[in-house]
């Protein structure tokens, strides 16, 4: 019952990533920070599917993951693949829905949030960057949400320089709202009543 609920959560979760992107990030070309926000900027330079790239991208992650980080490679794995083909998939609604700058970044990474923060709770995630964030910890003793923070900020500025100044502004707004709802979803994460694999 409990595999039958996360397998729903990640659905769930990963819905509310796609349209979070698709519908309020990309109509602005707006970055998130990790593995997604680069998965963006290839979509927005060169047309490369976000979902696509993501993948690739993740791969030596989840290579490294199987070899340092078993439980991260099982808890992460789905969340990465479900979540990357809903944001593909989603792609279309691009035009759907039409707000101003700011208030599209705050939304959009509310729901972004919402959707990493539903899945936190039942101890799986869209995998990404979070993992050269613990194994760089790892190795230098750097705390990982350290390590988290200038991963994403490389991101946005190498995003900021490739696309624009009002990209970047608004990414800075985004990756705020995204920190903050998963923050307030996320708070209390559901036990796993049988498995001893954690997050």
């Amino acid at each position: 019952m409990y595999l039958f609920k996360k397998g729903l959560v990640i659905i769930f979760g990963s819905i509310f990533i796609a349209l979070g992107i698709n519908l309020f990030l990309v109509p602005y070309e707006i970055l998130d920070g990790g593995v997604i926000g680069i998965g963006l900027i290839f979509n927005y330079l060169w047309g490369v599917k976000t979902g696509a790239t993501i993948i690739l991208f993740s791969i030596p992650i989840f290579v490294v993951a199987w070899y340092k980080y078993r439980e991260y490679f099982y808890n992460s794995l789905h969340g990465m693949i479900i979540s990357s083909f809903f944001i593909d998939l989603f792609k279309p609604f691009s035009q759907l829905v039409i707000l101003e700058s700011v208030p599209s970044a705050l939304v959009g990474g509310s729901l972004v949030g919402i959707g990493i923060g539903f899945m936190l709770r039942y101890r799986t995630s869209t995998g990404g960057t979070d993992l050269v964030a613990q194994f760089i910890s790892a190795k230098t003793g750097v705390n990982v949400g350290i390590n988290i923070f200038v991963i994403d900020s490389l991101v946005l500025v190498v995003g900021g320089l490739l696309l624009s100044m009002d990209s970047f502004l608004l990414s800075i707004m985004t990756i705020l709202s995204v920190a903050l709802s998963t923050s307030l979803i996320a708070r209390k994460t559901k036990p796993h009543p049988n498995s001893p694999i954690t997050a």
